[in-house]
């Protein structure tokens, strides 16, 4: 199979060619502009040659094309031959998107809508969509497909306008596009990740204070990486799912409070102690709650969690302590 996968030097996109490259008769292309995942991350994955977008022709092993997503005609240089374009180059997180909204609409809209046109123009036949929880936004969980969208943060926007044009293009041009829902990812491998798990623990060892934005009573349902790249894996694999949309989480609610006792009680148990942790202010564009129903990744994907939070978050800290 050929694979296209945007992104594929962060810690979602290395991770799952470092699973794809340990299985036989895979070519993957990735297409990473290099600001958040480094050629080193994805050399950690497997070996891989760097190739010039003039000189492309077939798939072959592993190779990496420099280039961002916003590139039009590199979308449709970079997907010619393609099975499967797995999209994870985004702009990400809740902060950047209220920082910069104008940014976070280029890559995660536009970056989206150049690469379904490209799959159209190519014929490439499936498009795995990396979504978030964050285009269900402010409605009471647990989250589950069928819930009328209200995103609260510009982030959220975009991720529901890219399902938005995946569920067009299913429907118009018959591309077998798959809307996966993350939650909230972590796990080894998330050196470069600024979401709480990767920031807290990389911050406890250096002796740095941990802030919890707000009372640290709000929820969020984390996922282990071992688990979302079988989802993803499976998306691409499992046929009649063209336009559908997944919740890809644990199914579990977790508040930040308890979530920080418990990397810090894994902390102490590897001799990291005296961590300090403060609360600061809320901040905009968060929703207060957030989990995820996920039987119909279960009944429709065969997809269910398998590691537990405590597993996940306990190889997590040794991955950083090494």
């Amino acid at each position: 199979m050929n694979w296209l996968i945007t992104g594929g030097c962060g810690f979602i996109g290395s991770s799952l060619i470092k699973m794809l490259a340990n299985e036989d008769n895979h070519n993957i292309r990735v297409l990473d502009n290099l600001t958040t995942g480094t050629r080193e991350d994805l050399f950690e994955a497997c070996k891989y040659s760097e190739v010039n977008v003039e000189s492309i022709d077939s798939f072959k092993g592993v190779e990496l094309v420099v280039g961002d997503i916003q590139d039009e005609k590199l979308a449709v240089k970079v997907t010619k031959k393609a099975d499967v374009i797995v999209h994870l180059a985004a702009n990400t997180g809740v902060g950047p998107s209220v920082e910069n909204p104008r940014l976070d609409c280029m890559a995660n809209v536009i970056g989206t809508f150049n690469y379904l046109e490209a799959a159209r123009i190519n014929n490439v036949p499936k498009f795995v969509f990396a979504s978030s929880g964050a285009s269900t936004g402010d409605v009471e969980p647990p989250i589950h497909e069928e819930l009328p969208p209200h995103p609260v943060s510009p982030y959220g926007a975009s991720k529901l306008a890219g399902e938005g044009y995946c569920s067009a293009y299913y429907k118009t041009f018959n591309i077998q596009t798959v809307m996966l829902r993350f939650g909230n990812v972590y796990g080894p491998g998330s050196v470069h990740k600024n979401s709480i798990v990767a920031k807290f623990i990389r911050q406890a060892l250096n002796k740095q204070t941990l802030e919890i934005f707000g009372d640290g009573k709000q929820t969020r349902d984390f996922i282990y990486i071992d688990d979302l790249t079988n989802a993803i894996n499976l998306a691409v694999v499992k046929n009649n799912i063209g336009g559908e949309v997944f919740q890809i989480a644990s199914n579990q609610e977790t508040t930040i409070t308890d979530l920080t006792i418990k990397i810090n009680a894994i902390l102490n148990q590897n001799g990291i102690n005296d961590i300090n942790v403060i609360n600061g202010d809320s901040r905009l564009g968060d929703v207060r709650r957030i989990y995820s129903d996920t039987s119909k990744a279960k009944n429709r994907l065969g997809w269910q969690p398998r590691v537990s939070q405590e597993e996940g978050l306990k190889k997590t800290v040794e991955y950083f302590i090494t």
